[in-house]
């Protein structure tokens, strides 16, 4: 008696080989903290299933390496102290980590960057360079070659299945929630001495918003103006005391920032940051789709407009129908 066996295609083998592989994450620091984003992208990496190679590129890099230590289920640390990496410019960035991906020795079948401003730049030159299709934003890992992604402006959902020798994924921080660094761990240490290729590209100089709020991608809470506010002066007397009050960090919408309300680093939507805090507090905000797409996912939400047909009421927890020039300065003393 026979019985007949049904041979396993070659794209099988390929998904089996990539399963044995490890995951090279890109670790994005400012001096010795790890960023939070990168915190949330090793999760994703967790949760692939692979052995995690961090790698950490930068002067700074051997003291955030420290701070990598208390971070468990690592499996090596990988680290490049030059200072070109200081600015984390793509030209210098997406080359070095290319040729990391193809070194055979290291056996990298995955590479996970969080889809921060970095990691959209960086993704797509890897992808170029490697002729590989990268998996953009995603929110959800179903295994080591399948993820769940928003598309539409979050809209609708979508499953992608990668079936590139080389899967290249940047992880939504908001989705995932970022691995806790309480851990003692002494992973093996490799330092790298890369050749940077030349640029005619350099670093010039950069100007920062400092504040001593809370940043606005890993806030707790988020006071978020729109468009209602009619002004810079009527955005900073309101939203500013509200938020010092909350301890909250500060947010707009696009039409804000392209009104010079605020600075385009706060903008909150689908072409800026996308956060998920526990409270997010939206002033002024219509809820356009776009702007919708960067705070829907927040825990709770805290709608204020006099427009009762206004679209934020319908992803609002609580909604507030009442002039802002009145509700807000009456609202802050109250939290006061």
């Amino acid at each position: 008696m026979f019985r007949s066996i049904r041979l396993q295609p070659l794209r099988s083998f390929k998904s089996y080989s990539q399963r044995f592989g490890s995951t090279l994450a890109f670790i994005e620091a400012q001096g010795d903290s790890i960023s939070s984003a990168s915190l949330s992208s090793l999760n994703a990496a967790k949760q692939i299933g692979n052995p995690i190679i961090a790698i950490l590129l930068g002067s700074s890099a051997k003291s955030a390496a420290e701070n990598l230590q208390k971070i468990d289920g690592l499996d090596k640390i990988l680290l490049a102290s030059n200072n070109e990496f200081d600015h984390n410019l793509p030209e210098y960035l997406s080359p070095v980590l290319t040729k990391l991906i193809q070194d055979e020795s290291k056996d990298i079948s995955h590479f996970i960057t969080p889809a921060t401003a970095v990691g959209k730049n960086i993704l797509p030159r890897i992808g170029a360079l490697l002729d590989s299709q990268p998996v953009s934003d995603i929110i959800k890992v179903q295994d080591s070659t399948t993820f769940v992604r928003p598309i539409y402006a979050g809209n609708a959902l979508t499953t992608v299945k990668s079936l590139d020798s080389k899967v290249l994924i940047s992880a939504r921080p908001s989705a995932f929630d970022p691995v806790q660094a309480s851990g003692s761990n002494s992973y093996p240490i490799e330092e790298l001495t890369p050749e940077v290729e030349s640029s005619s590209v350099e670093w010039v100089s950069e100007n920062l918003v400092k504040s001593e709020r809370p940043d606005l991608s890993s806030a707790k809470s988020v006071v978020a103006g729109g468009r209602g506010l009619k002004s810079k002066e009527n955005f900073d007397q309101l939203i500013t005391p509200l938020a010092d009050a909350l301890g909250a960090g500060i947010g707009a919408t696009r039409a804000a920032v392209d009104s010079g309300f605020t600075d385009n680093s706060l903008q909150v939507g689908q072409t800026g940051k996308v956060v998920a805090p526990d409270l997010y507090v939206a002033v002024g905000v219509s809820g356009a789709i776009q702007h919708l797409a960067g705070m829907k996912d927040s825990k709770t939400i805290v709608a204020i407009n006099k427009d009762e047909e206004a679209p934020i009421f319908n992803v609002a927890d609580i909604g507030l129908v009442g002039d802002l020039f009145e509700v807000v300065p009456e609202l802050t003393e109250k939290v006061k």
